[in-house]
């Protein structure tokens, strides 16, 4: 009985032998090791992975751009300029104001974007800046969502705008000129929103599917035609266009329908944030958790090994369309509703759409990256008016950053040389599957 025993077991472990030393040579293979040298040990792998991951490049990237951002502002200080005129016989004079200028320039955003420490008598004014981060931060979050969630699944998706403008004409719409009781009418016009920028995204991802349209030149032409359709209304009598008046714009946003205030009237952030905070939490939940997302996921890997495996990769493309030109509507839907609450005309979108593409690069289109992207990219855009009233920095400033970021974003090689990072191991898992977990108690 005890031969009968011993002699799976032994064949178990022989497996098992077989199976590591398999894997080390493909580890090997992979990152250059030896398989004859001993295993790294895993403390040492976590810090590899996490100074040469994504993460760490993500922050890099922002530091990488700060710097040049910093170089083009002393470039341009008329201070520094006039200090560099005499930098031979003294020196110091240059660095001091170049060290004023950027110092004060980066305070500044901080100051517009973070906390007003020149007004800590005041708590009010104090901490208005945080507010306006986050209300600026919240539309980017939306429309980062969209597009980071069409990158998942191999689409690029460009038209935030179109999207965004159909949302809002639809949810203005019922906003402006349907009244309806308390809270339902919120409600309404909100759904009718996402429901508008859904269907526009997905017939995207219908012409995707049906005929092999390329989804950016799709969107790019729904951008256009959004776009003039919207004007069309905001100058026509009886659809989006404010009794009463000639201009292209809206009537304004009946009480019950817009966004009520988190914080009182003397901020501007209103319930929008947190329903930003539902679509990051849903969307996770469906990338990461869901039968739905795993198709997602594949596809974006491989569509044809996804079509093998038996997923139906154009009903994957309306989906994911579906659903993205719905987030993306939640952005158009805060502009309406919670920022132009005194009508809106046919530039609500301020270049959202475009921006939430810069946010999805650098969140790395996953969803609370895409999250903390928009908070910083809504800290850039809410503290650039205080630096340049504080400091005389040009806005543009800020957008050169952005630009800078995501170039250091697309070139991930770049910033390890610079830093002297690891390249992380393609096979690394954080966490062992449960079945080796198994084996490794049995030994």
């Amino acid at each position: 009985m005890s031969d009968d025993t011993t002699k799976p077991s032994g064949a178990e472990a022989h497996e098992q032998t077989s199976a590591e030393a398999v894997h080390e040579q493909v580890v090997a293979h992979e990152t250059g090791r030896d398989a004859s040298e001993p295993p790294v040990p895993r403390g040492n792998q976590i810090l590899k992975e996490i100074f040469g991951g994504s993460a760490a490049i993500s922050v890099l990237a922002v530091v990488l751009a700060l710097i040049v951002g910093g170089i083009l502002i002393v470039m341009t200080d008329e201070a520094v300029a006039e200090a560099s005129g005499y930098f031979f016989s003294r020196p110091l004079d240059t660095l001091t104001a170049a060290w004023d200028a950027v110092a004060g320039a980066y305070s500044a955003l901080f100051r517009g974007s973070v906390f007003n420490y020149l007004r800590a008598d005041d708590l009010v004014a104090a901490f208005r800046p945080i507010t306006e981060t986050l209300a600026n931060a919240t539309p980017l979050i939306a429309a980062g969502l969209g597009v980071a969630l069409a990158f998942r699944v191999g689409l690029f998706n460009i038209g935030g705008r179109g999207q965004m403008l159909i949302a809002a004409a639809a949810a203005g719409y019922v906003g402006a000129y349907i009244p309806m009781p308390p809270v339902i009418h919120l409600i309404v016009a909100l759904v009718i929103g996402i429901i508008g920028g859904a269907l526009w995204g997905g017939l995207v991802g219908l012409l995707k599917a049906r005929t092999g349209a390329h989804e950016v030149i799709v969107t790019i032409m729904h951008n256009y035609i959004a776009f003039y359709l919207v004007s069309f209304l905001l100058r026509t009598p009886g659809a989006l266009q404010a009794p009463g008046q000639n201009n292209p714009k809206s009537g304004p946003m009946l009480e019950t329908a817009q966004f009520p205030s988190l914080l009182g009237e003397q901020y501007n952030l209103n319930i929008g944030f947190i329903l930003v905070i539902l679509a990051t939490i849903y969307t996770w939940y469906l990338l990461n958790r869901s039968a739905l997302g795993f198709r997602f996921r594949a596809v974006g890997e491989n569509p044809h090994a996804a079509q093998v495996a038996g997923i139906n990769v154009k009903t994957v493309y309306v989906q994911v369309m579906l659903i993205a030109g719905g987030l993306v509507g939640l952005a158009g839907v805060y502009q309406v509703l919670g920022n132009f609450t005194g009508g809106f005309a046919a530039g609500l979108d301020a270049g959202i759409g475009f921006t939430a593409i810069t946010v999805a690069l650098l969140g790395r289109s996953k969803a609370w990256g895409v999250f903390f992207a928009g908070i910083l990219f809504g800290a850039l855009q809410a503290g650039s008016y205080t630096m340049q009233a504080a400091e005389g920095i040009p806005v543009d400033i800020v957008l050169v950053v952005q630009s800078f970021i995501v170039l250091f974003i697309a070139a991930p090689p770049l910033v390890r040389s610079i830093f002297r990072l690891p390249t992380p191991d393609p096979l690394f898992r954080w966490r062992t599957p449960k079945l080796d977990r198994v084996s490794e108690v049995s030994k």
